[in-house]
């Protein structure tokens, strides 16, 4: 990794300031993340949906199991932003086999159980270790951070429970004075087809931020442990 050539400024940061740097940064990739992103989140989201004439409950089953798989797409997008890279549909297609094809078992099976996902993400996909050697290099990163990455994860757990049921209030809000849509009945499909749809839509909003959060937290833990902006200062220094 040419550590010279990051677009995002590396010094040691707490667990919170590197939370708002993925943010930014997320915000800042937006227009990159979002396309890459809906490829693959849409047709998921939409056979998940589908799902629903199966069992009423299988929908958030399917888009719960689908986010560790998922991620990895925003996670490409998210490495070529940091080193000032854009992302264009034609980019991910041609590292598809990298993106969606790797680790794939790996990924839906072990690693969608991470408490800290987003923040160790980085070391399967990005450093190209393999799963089954990885251990020693999950421990060196999660040796520090690793209790505010179970933290952010558990915020933005409430976060995406709390948009989903704000979502779905929208169709009590804006029902005609004097009556209440037919989402009143526990039993109704149709209320539970309304909640995973406020659910999707929450997904594909926030999966972003978090993965982007995580992502800038494993940035600064390896910026503890290999003092980057130091090495950066040496490099320009010696440049001269």
């Amino acid at each position: 990794m040419h550590v010279d050539a990051l677009a995002v400024k590396m010094r040691p940061r707490s667990g919170s300031e590197a939370c708002d740097l993925g943010v930014r940064l997320c915000q800042d990739a937006a227009r990159s993340v979002f396309p890459c992103y809906a490829i693959v989140a849409l047709p998921v989201i939409g056979i998940a949906l589908a799902s629903a004439e199966i069992a009423i409950w299988l929908p958030f089953l399917a888009i719960w199991l689908s986010k560790a798989w998922l991620d990895r797409t925003i996670l490409f997008v998210l490495s070529r932003a940091a080193f000032g890279q854009e992302t264009r549909p034609a980019d991910l297609w041609r590292s598809r086999r990298a993106v969606w094809g790797e680790q794939f078992l790996f990924t839906w099976i072990v690693r969608r159980y991470s408490p800290c996902r987003s923040y160790t993400q980085p070391i399967y996909q990005l450093e190209g270790v393999s799963p089954w050697k990885a251990r020693a290099r999950v421990r060196q990163i999660c040796r520090r951070g690793k209790g505010s990455a179970f933290l952010m994860t558990q915020v933005f757990a409430l976060s995406e429970l709390s948009l989903t049921f704000s979502l779905f209030s929208l169709a009590f809000w804006f029902a005609p004075p004097g009556q209440s849509p037919e989402l009143i009945d526990p039993s109704s499909p149709t209320l539970w087809l309304a909640i995973a749809i406020a659910y999707a839509i929450t997904v594909f909003f926030l999966e972003p931020f978090y993965v982007a959060a995580g992502f800038a937290m494993y940035l600064n833990r390896r910026a503890e442990l290999e003092a980057w902006d130091i090495e950066q200062e040496f490099r320009r220094a010696f440049a001269h």
